[in-house]
């Protein structure tokens, strides 16, 4: 009978004793690096995603081997987080304690399975001679105007006092401690991804990924081409800016929502009428999370802001205002010119509050309605009709804007 366990032993004991996976540093042999995403060591140790994730690069690694290369295969532990200091909490032990532990467990396991790992070279970042290399990172991104502090709106338990990840408030509750997560507005650290975004799209035609993979990877950065067009305010002659990628459709907006958290109310609270109506939708507009806000099959809400109407700066026409929680200030501008004859959000939210709807476009495809653009039937001209149009007049710019927003460190956490 084959005995697994004394055969393993005596083989595991081999390859650690003779260092039979140890990379040679300045060895002539061609060079293979493979790097696992490393374990989070926040539970008593390994599950079947992590031997799934480590398998298909053990084999590689050990062929790599045979064909002569000289293999790095390394393994560390990604120490620092949320499921520790969770895990922490509820043993009412420090972090470290359970972090390390946890990194014995996970170790003796891994090396059982008898993975190739190189184990001369295991980090674990909570270590301080890897953490401040993190550190040293973000001074370079500070100095470079890569790392910037600015106010925005997070997910917050008033009863933990913590920032909440969209994944720990599902449903607007506190996975923790079940409590109804609110809206709070916060000063955030941001690193500016965005600044590399056309870099990332262009570098997708140059990498060996499938192509499903790089459509979701082009989806996410999101990159939309339109314009930013000027509607002014009658009462204060202020200009308030949206964005859209449809500025062909201008001469059919007849309504414009703003996010709740908008400053442009706070700013002309004087002059607002039924600033307390408002005031009530923007604290229960709080308690929901972006999740909520955002899903596509809710029920439209919003309110109309009495007080200040917008001029339509290509007809001079004047439209009402409202908020809304579907609206995010994150996104764009934080404003949307609402075309309700073009768009089925738009349309029903028009319906509700028994709004104007005007047809730009006909069944044909054909600009009506439309002024300068009447009978253009290419929708990139008349996109570039209007732009110019309105450029030249100063009322609108060419932009473009991305799905992919700046990367924040919005949760103050103990460990990490």
């Amino acid at each position: 009978m084959y005995n697994f366990e004394e055969i393993e032993n005596k083989w595991q004991n081999k390859w650690e004793s003779e260092k039979c996976f140890e990379a040679k540093d300045f060895d002539p042999k061609p060079k293979f690096y493979g790097l696992i995403e490393f374990s989070g060591p926040s539970g008593r140790g390994l599950h079947m995603g992590n031997v799934l994730a480590f398998t298909g690069l053990e084999v590689i690694s050990r062929k790599r081997r045979k064909e002569g290369y000289n293999v790095l295969f390394p393994y560390g532990f990604d120490s620092f987080g949320l499921p520790t200091e969770n895990q922490a909490i509820l043993e009412n032990i420090h972090p470290k304690i359970v972090t390390e532990r946890n990194i014995k467990y996970f170790t003796e396991q891994v090396k059982r399975y008898g993975y190739s790992f190189d184990w001369s070279r295991v980090i674990s970042t909570h270590e301080e001679d890897y953490y401040k290399w993190t550190q040293w990172i973000f001074i370079q991104l500070f100095k470079n105007n890569l790392a910037y502090k600015t106010k925005t709106y997070v997910n917050f338990c008033p009863d933990c006092n913590v920032v909440l990840a969209n994944e720990e408030c599902q449903g607007g509750i506190c996975e923790r401690c079940k409590s109804k997560v609110i809206q709070k507005e916060k000063e955030v650290w941001f690193l500016k991804i965005t600044a590399y975004a056309d870099k990332l799209l262009e570098g997708l035609k140059d990498i060996d990924f499938t192509e499903e993979m790089k459509i979701l990877e082009t989806n996410w950065i999101g990159k939309s081409e339109g314009a930013n067009i000027n509607f002014t305010i009658k009462e204060t002659n202020e200009r308030l800016e949206i964005f859209t990628t449809r500025p062909d459709t201008v001469y059919g907006v007849t309504f414009m929502v703003i996010a709740p958290e908008h400053p442009i109310i706070d700013k002309n609270k004087s002059i607002i009428t039924n600033f307390d109506e408002i005031e009530k939708y923007r604290k229960e507009t709080l308690s929901k999370t972006e999740f909520e806000r955002t899903q596509i099959n809710k029920d439209k809400s919003g309110v109309k802001i009495d007080g200040f109407t917008l001029v339509n700066p290509v007809n001079n026409k004047e439209i009402p205002i409202f908020i809304s929680d579907y609206v995010m200030m994150n996104y764009g501008t934080g404003a949307i010119m609402s075309v309700p004859a073009h768009d089925d959000r738009d349309c029903e939210f028009a319906k509700r509050f028994n709004l104007e709807i005007i047809k730009v476009i006909s069944e044909d495809g054909i600009m009506v309605n439309s002024d300068i653009l009447n009978g253009i039937s290419n929708k990139q001209e008349a996109i570039d009709t209007i732009i110019s149009y309105m450029e030249e007049r100063n009322i609108a710019k060419k932009a473009c804007q991305y799905k992919m927003k700046d990367w924040p460190f919005n949760r103050q956490r103990y460990w990490g």
